[in-house]
C-alpha cells in the first residue's frame, strides 16, 4: 500500500466484514489490494455504465474537482438556496445516523466517490470504530485513499465493489449513508434491499436522492429528462414507500429543491 493511503488494518478490518456465504465469497476474501490502497473486490470487471452522469463519475475528468467545484455546485443548483451546504449535509448525516461521538460503530458509506462523507463519519465514530467507502469508480477511489491519508485517518477503507449487490455479511453494519447516488443505479430497489441487509437491528439508514417535484405531465417530461442522463426521479412518496415496506421504521423525510433526505431505522425483530 502506498505511503500516505488509509491504513492497512482497516482494509484488513473491512475484508474480515464480507460475507462468508456468497457465490464469491472465496473470491472476495482473495480480493487484492492495489497500490492506491483499497480493496478491490472486481478486479478485472468493468462497471455497466447506467448513462451519461456515471460516465462522468468513472472518468478520470472528475474526481480531481468533485469536493472542491463538482459536488458543492451541482449541490446547490438541485438543492436551491435554501437546501443545506455541503458542511450542512455532514451535520444531517450525523444528525440522521444518530451516532455517538467516539462510539466505536461501523459505518458504511455506499457509492461514497472520493469519500468526503467516509472521513465525516470516521472522525465522528473514532479509532475504535469503522468507516467503510464503497463505490465502482478506481479513478474516485484512488482520491478518496489518497485523501484519507493525508488526513491521518486510520478507521478509515475504501471497498471498490457493487452497491446493488454489497458483498458485506449481514448485520455487519451500525449505520449506513447514500447520499447523491440512489437515483444513478440501474437497480436502486435492490440497492436499498442490500443496504437493509447489511444493517443491523435498530441501525439506521440515511439517503439522499432526486425528488419529483414538478406536477404531471410536467413530472413525466423532467423523469424523462432525467432518465436520459442515466438518472432516475423519484416521487416524492415513492422512497418513503419503499423504506417502509423494507421494514424501516421512525422514517424521517424533508425536501431541498430537487432532492429529498430520508432516513430510518431497521425494525427490531419481532418477539418470540
Amino acid at each position: 500500500m502506498g505511503k500516505g493511503r488509509s491504513g492497512s488494518r482497516a482494509v484488513e478490518r473491512a475484508r474480515e466484514l464480507l460475507a462468508t456465504c456468497s457465490g464469491d465469497a472465496e473470491a472476495e476474501a482473495s480480493a487484492p489490494v492495489t497500490a492506491d490502497g483499497y480493496l478491490d473486490l472486481l478486479a478485472g470487471r468493468a462497471p455497466g455504465s447506467t448513462g451519461r452522469a456515471q460516465d462522468l463519475m468513472l472518468s478520470g475528468a472528475v474526481p480531481p474537482i468533485y469536493e472542491q467545484w463538482w459536488r458543492p455546485v451541482l449541490g446547490r443548483l438541485v438543492k436551491g438556496p435554501l437546501g443545506p451546504s455541503m458542511e450542512g449535509e455532514h451535520r444531517l448525516v450525523r444528525q440522521l445516523l444518530r451516532l455517538e461521538p467516539g462510539g466505536g460503530a461501523n459505518v458504511l458509506d455506499v457509492a461514497c466517490g472520493t469519500g468526503s462523507f467516509t472521513r465525516e463519519l470516521a472522525r465522528v465514530v473514532g479509532l475504535a470504530g469503522l468507516a467503510v467507502g464503497i463505490d465502482v469508480s478506481e479513478t474516485m477511489l484512488a482520491r478518496a485513499t489518497a485523501q484519507a491519508g493525508r488526513a491521518g485517518l486510520r478507521n478509515v477503507a475504501y471497498v471498490r465493489g457493487d452497491a446493488e449487490a454489497l458483498a458485506f455479511a449481514e448485520r455487519s453494519f451500525d449505520a449506513v449513508c447514500c447520499f447523491a447516488a440512489l437515483h444513478l443505479f440501474s437497480d436502486p430497489m435492490r440497492a436499498l434491499d442490500r443496504m437493509h441487509a447489511v444493517l443491523r437491528p435498530g441501525g439506521r439508514l440515511a439517503i439522499m436522492t432526486s425528488a419529483r417535484r414538478l406536477p404531471s405531465p410536467l413530472g413525466a417530461v423532467e423523469s424523462t429528462l432525467g432518465q436520459l442522463g442515466g438518472m432516475r426521479v423519484f416521487g416524492t412518496r415513492e422512497l418513503r414507500d419503499a423504506l417502509h415496506a423494507r421494514g424501516f421504521e421512525a422514517l424521517e423525510w424533508r425536501l431541498a429543491g430537487v432532492t429529498q433526505f430520508a432516513a430510518g431505522r431497521r425494525s427490531p425483530p419481532a418477539a418470540d
